[in-house]
Order: structure tokens, then C-alpha cells, then sequence
């Protein structure tokens, strides 16, 4: 329960008891990431179906201002930076990480967090009432870490490098085992374990491993994804 609560705490905004933890657990904390997935994607869809009543874009653009306001834009952080610092790196690793750690705000990340608040805006109106199948993205999606914290090495100290020996092999089964199940009611789950693999390579191919931020806008990039795939099997 503690690693949960931690878990909720980091991932959210939402409201949880204080509880103390040291590193380790902090860490090991990833373990709970897809089920606090879960609440995210419960408060979404909640927030969707509420706002359709009204009209299906009002329903698209509630769902979007939930998503954005209960992770407090954590993970658009992590797109940002890393869109930046691939961006102005101009094919220098050390660069594109000394980037990435700078606060401010460039051109490249400002253009990375339009285009995806717009794609999740336009796929949430396409995906057209599949409430229950959206609750299973936010979910799915926050596999990845688990998995590109054991397949990728750590690049700088931080998230990335303190959640790299939390993960052990039964958490990715299990999880990937309850994702096989949730796809016998979805089937566009089935494309979450290529967009974790994609977004794996990629990170492996452009950062040579991962970071925090490398985190937080792969799990961006497979809801983005995710949303897809409901949306072209929705319409198919």
C-alpha cells in the first residue's frame, strides 16, 4: 500500500495520506505505475462521458482537461524536454542531455505539446463513447516504464537511473499477463506491447538509453498511440 500511495502521489495530483518511504521504495514504487494507470484512466473516462451528455467534443475536450489536470501535465514535461532536446541537439548526445535538463522552455517542446494535446483532443472526439475501452489506455501505457526500465540502461542520475534495478521480471509478466487479458475485451490493446517496443528502440536509437523525461513522453507517445488504434478498429 505504500508504494502505492507513492506511486499516486508522483504520478497524480490527486490527493493521498503522507507516507514515509526511502529510496528503495520510492523506486520500486514503478511497480504500481499501470494500476494508478488505471485511476487515471477511470477519472478520464468519467470526465468523457459527463461531458458528451452535453456533445461529443465537449465530451473529447473534458476528457483532455482531466488527463492533463490529474497528472499535472507530468509526462507533456517529459515529451517537452525531450522534443527539445532532439531538437537542438542537432545529433550531439551529450547536448541533447545538457538540453533536456535546462528548464526553460524551447521552440521545439512548445510545438511538441500543441501537437499532442491536439492529436489526444481529435482521437478522444474520434474514439466516440468507448468510455470503458479508454479507461484500459492510460493503463496500458504505464507498462512502458517497467519494460524501458529493464531493457535500457539509466543516462544521468534521477528516475531513470533509480527505478533501473526496481523492476523485476514477475512485475513486466505479470502486468503483461493482465494486458493479454484486458485485450480479449479490447483488442486495440494488442498494439500496446509494439508501441512499448517501438518507443524502446527509439529511445535506445536516439538517447542510447533513457532518462525520467524519456519516460514520461513514451508513456505520451503510446496513449497517443493507443488512442489511435481504438479509434481506427472503432470506425473499421
Amino acid at each position: 500500500m505504500k508504494r502505492l500511495l507513492l506511486a499516486i502521489g508522483f504520478l497524480t495530483r490527486l490527493p493521498v495520506p503522507r507516507v514515509g518511504g526511502d529510496a528503495g521504495d520510492f523506486a520500486a514504487a514503478i511497480r504500481c505505475y499501470p494500476l494508478v494507470g488505471m485511476i487515471v484512466g477511470l477519472a478520464v473516462a468519467g470526465a468523457g462521458w459527463l461531458g458528451a451528455l452535453v456533445d461529443p467534443w465537449v465530451g473529447a475536450l473534458a476528457a483532455l482537461g482531466c488527463w492533463v489536470a490529474i497528472t499535472g501535465a507530468l509526462h507533456l514535461d517529459g515529451l517537452c524536454d525531450l522534443a527539445d532536446g532532439i531538437g537542438a541537439a542537432h545529433g550531439d548526445r551529450s547536448r541533447l542531455l545538457a538540453v533536456m535538463a535546462d528548464p526553460h522552455v524551447g521552440s521545439f517542446g512548445v510545438v511538441a505539446i500543441g501537437l499532442q494535446l491536439l492529436a489526444k483532443l481529435l482521437l478522444l472526439h474520434a474514439v466516440g463513447g468507448q468510455w470503458l475501452a479508454l479507461v484500459l489506455v492510460p493503463f496500458a501505457a504505464r507498462i512502458g516504464p517497467l519494460g524501458w526500465a529493464r531493457w535500457l540502461p539509466p543516462l544521468k542520475p534521477g528516475l531513470g537511473a533509480s527505478v533501473a534495478a526496481a523492476v523485476r521480471p514477475r512485475d513486466l509478466w505479470g502486468w503483461a499477463l493482465m494486458l493479454a487479458g484486458a485485450c480479449v475485451g479490447v483488442p486495440a490493446l494488442l498494439a500496446a506491447p509494439l508501441l512499448i517496443a517501438g518507443v524502446a528502440w527509439w529511445l535506445h536509437r536516439r538517447l542510447g538509453g533513457v532518462t525520467g523525461d524519456a519516460h514520461g513522453a513514451g508513456i505520451e507517445l503510446v496513449e497517443t498511440g493507443l488512442l489511435l488504434a481504438l479509434a481506427a478498429i472503432g470506425q473499421g
